[in-house]
């Protein structure tokens, strides 16, 4: 059983949110300056994929399918960790049928506009990829979309990340990993415009449930229960479940499944322990019973999750 706490402790950092991002594997494949002269308008497909913009000088227009339209100043951010559909406007916008393609001006520097005139608006924009196949598992546990406004920290981290992008120095990918990690964490915990939000930053938020969260990543092994939970928030159990739900998106035992697949998707992967042993790393009690659970979450067998595994790797 000591290999199996090793394992499980090298892929956990020392809080739920850190955890999270850590397993996501963020990396940032592009980022670009983008300058705004007058009235325009931007709109961007991205499949999924997760993408911030960082607003240097001026304001400008966000809007992303499903959430209201955001208008940002310098010094504002914002993360929407999986989009489909985002538009950047000009504040006022152009016409409504009005769309740019903004034209290249140097090695990841962009313009929209009147290329010749001055900007008004000053942008950094990036698209990141999550490198773990749990991708759609973890984003679930995140906001939708993340809003800071007026973070220094946040914007020199941004600057790293768009420095590290247009170089090849050694270690480049590992460096821009680790940064946008830091990144994201404080954005996450830093927008306070996410509180109306559900997701494990607002739970964090909560003191009492954050107890419980840490609990449940500390210990991904123990046979949960909700009512030990709730104990250890010092809440009753019905109003526990119905805190955490509201707050957090899913009930606790969702919750708790949803970190135990991330995590023996990532054992099995690394190849290096037994079923048996990867079983009792995240609290079930028989190969069965976990193999019964990680259907049902992933749609296929662990042998078999773990066999296509090695075979992309291979």
């Amino acid at each position: 059983m000591l290999i199996n706490i090793a394992i499980v402790l090298k892929i956990m950092a020392t809080d739920p949110l850190s955890d999270i991002i850590a397993l996501l594997n963020p990396s940032a494949p592009f980022s670009k300056l983008v300058e705004g002269v007058g009235q325009w308008r931007v709109r961007r497909e991205l499949d999924g994929r997760p993408i911030y913009c960082a607003v240097l000088e001026g304001s400008c227009c966000v809007r992303v399918e499903g959430m209201p339209p955001m208008v940002l100043h310098a010094g504002d951010f914002v993360l929407s960790p999986a989009t489909q559909e985002q538009v950047i406007e000009s504040v006022p916008p152009p016409r409504l049928n009005q769309e740019d393609q903004p034209f290249p001006m140097a090695e990841g520097h962009y313009k929209v506009g009147d290329k010749t005139a001055k900007a008004d608006v000053r942008l950094q924009i990036g698209l990141c990829s999550f490198e773990t196949p749990d991708a759609s598992l973890l984003i679930t546990l995140l906001p939708r979309q993340v809003i800071v406004r007026s973070e220094p920290r946040l914007g020199t981290l941004m600057q790293l990340v768009a420095q590290e992008s247009r170089t090849e120095r050694p270690a480049r990918e590992h460096v821009i990993s680790r940064l946008l990690e830091v990144l994201m964490i404080e954005a996450l915990r830093a927008g306070e415009e996410n509180v109306s939000q559900t997701g494990l930053a607002r739970g964090l938020m909560d003191g009492k449930l954050a107890v419980s969260l840490r609990a449940i990543h500390a210990r991904p092994d123990h046979r949960w229960t909700v009512s030990e939970l709730a104990a250890n928030s010092a809440m009753s159990r019905s109003v526990y479940f119905s805190r955490f739900q509201k707050l957090v998106g899913v009930t606790p035992m969702e919750y708790i499944a949803t970190w135990r697949m991330a995590i023996a998707k990532k054992l099995l992967r690394a190849n290096r322990l037994q079923l048996h042993e990867i079983a009792n790393a995240v609290g079930y009690g028989s190969t069965t019973t976990f193999g019964v659970a990680f259907a049902r979450h992933v749609g296929v067998t662990p042998r078999r999750y773990a066999l296509a595994s090695h075979q992309s790797n291979g």
